[in-house]
């Protein structure tokens, strides 16, 4: 038996096959054409070019030889959350598709906090009003596309948009659906009382099963397409941060991540939906029955490392990645960066500051200071920055037992030591962090009855290869630095005039 996982990310589509024992035995990416943004603060994708790159990620699984289609027993999906899919009467997208990280829509999400109240908000869905959620989006077509609007039959995420032409059903998963405003996380279900308040039909939307539950299977066009069997399976798979907790093991309460992309996103299971009443957190529905999570999103993560070596290189070329050699150059720099501070702002901040306009800055700089004390200060406040996300977890009692890294923060040896120093606890590193798609073929795995259970699939295919703890000194001096890197945030607001 073989199970596939498919993650539709943001910059390509990924296909990944593990066996029963939770082995990668084949993968492929096929890149998606970059996002337009014919504005400011604008982001929009094309539906089909997802189905494209899915298409295609799967067909190379099968024709690396490693898979055959008839060992796939079953298929599970993820991929970027939030993004709205506009469809007609014959289910074509009348419209490129809003993104995650489109800001256009300040308007509505105010709009919608005067209309519903904040309080009755955060009781109605568990969340905040942000620019990057779905219901935002939908509103500032029908208020600004009015012509688009009036031709919208249905309403989908980004996977289940790949779902949809893989099996012909429309269908989401609860954790998935958590993200778009509209669902009652402590209910599992689409919020009637929402949707009334603004004014949205139910029948737009789709069925939200549990993640590990089968909701279609392969059609015949999805057969020709992708090369799958006809008939085989799909299950409702995950957003990508439930999907991406699940490959790591994140399934009990006390299981924090800490992962570090082009966004960084700190990640708590829950045995129950743990609110912050202030909205500074995200609170979804897991991908565990009966289960929940938490999480802080930081906008500009992995994306202020880029910005510095896009802008300002990464030194000579050696043949290594560039990455590895900014973390080298950082690496002779001693803890707290010699009083440089960064503060990762680049894309305004979710947590805890819920303002789209802050901006980024690096203070503190002397003549003294060299390019190796800059990269580390963005190290370390890109660790500060995930940190405030276990801050406010702190005030909500959620309980935090083990720290697992993912992404880049957990591939460069000195991010994972300040991350370690910063937290001030030990964390972990798996021996095999494969991401979203991996966390989507256990669930088709639990869909195919290869384990009872999530809770079992992960504890007999997730593995944990390092521990780093912290050093004592370090921590204490970053530490104090955290204390500092705190009062970043408002005194920007008042140079800013805000």
């Amino acid at each position: 038996m073989k199970l596939l996982g498919i993650d539709v990310g943001t910059g390509g589509s990924r296909a990944l096959v593990i066996d029963e024992a939770g082995r990668v035995t084949a993968s492929a990416t096929v890149e998606h054409a970059p996002f337009a943004s014919p504005h400011a603060g604008w982001a929009e994708q094309d539906a089909r070019d997802w189905w494209r790159a899915s298409a295609s990620a799967v067909r190379e699984v099968f024709a690396s030889g490693g898979v055959r289609a008839e060992e796939i027993a079953c298929v599970g999906l993820t991929g970027q959350m939030h993004g709205a899919v506009l469809l007609d009467e014959s289910d074509e997208p009348l419209r490129p598709s809003i993104i995650w990280c489109d800001l256009r829509t300040h308007e509505q999400c105010r709009a919608i906090t005067e209309r519903v109240g904040a309080e009755r908000l955060i009781r109605l869905v568990m969340n905040p009003a942000l620019e990057g959620f779905t219901l935002p989006k939908m509103l500032w077509v029908r208020e600004r596309e009015p012509e688009v609007w009036e031709r919208v039959r249905s309403v989908l995420l980004p996977k289940d948009y790949v779902r949809l032409r893989l099996t012909g059903e429309k269908a989401t998963d609860v954790a998935d659906a958590s993200g778009t405003l509209l669902f009652d996380v402590g209910r599992r279900r689409w919020s009637e009382e929402m949707l009334d308040l603004v004014g949205l039909d139910r029948a737009l939307l789709p069925r939200a099963f549990e993640s590990a539950e089968v909701a279609g299977r392969v059609s015949a066009a999805g057969a020709e397409a992708t090369g799958l069997g006809e008939g085989t399976p799909v299950v409702a798979g995950a957003g990508d941060q439930a999907a991406g907790a699940v490959g790591m093991g994140l399934v009990r309460p006390g299981a924090i991540s800490a992962t570090i992309g082009t966004s960084g996103v700190v990640f708590a299971a829950t045995g129950r939906p743990a609110l912050d009443p202030k909205g500074r957190v995200h609170t979804f529905c897991h991908a565990v029955p009966r289960g929940w999570h938490v999480m802080g999103v930081t906008q500009g993560a992995g994306l202020s490392l880029r910005w510095f070596r896009d802008q300002f290189g990464a030194g000579k070329d050696d043949g290594r990645d560039p990455y590895e050699r900014l973390a080298e150059e950082a690496a002779g720099v001693p803890p707290g960066s010699d009083g440089l501070l960064w503060a990762p702002y680049l894309m305004g901040e979710r947590t805890p500051h819920l303002d789209p306009h802050a901006r980024a800055a690096l203070t503190g700089l002397t003549a003294s200071h060299t390019r190796a004390h800059v990269v580390r200060a963005i190290l370390e406040g890109v660790a500060f920055s995930l940190r405030d996300t276990l801050t406010v977890f702190a005030e909500m009692n959620v309980p935090v037992e083990t720290i697992r890294l993912g992404g880049g923060g957990a591939r460069s040896p000195l991010w994972r030591q300040i991350q370690a120093d910063v937290y001030g606890r030990a964390v972990e590193v798996l021996a095999a962090e494969e991401g979203a798609a991996y966390g989507a073929a256990l669930l088709a795995g639990v869909g195919a009855g290869a384990w009872a259970s999530v809770d079992e699939a992960c504890a007999r295919s997730v593995r944990v290869s390092a521990r780093v703890e912290t050093d004592a000194s370090a921590s204490a001096l970053l530490d104090g630095r955290y204390a500092a890197y705190r009062a970043l945030y408002p005194a920007l607001r008042a140079v800013e005039g805000r």
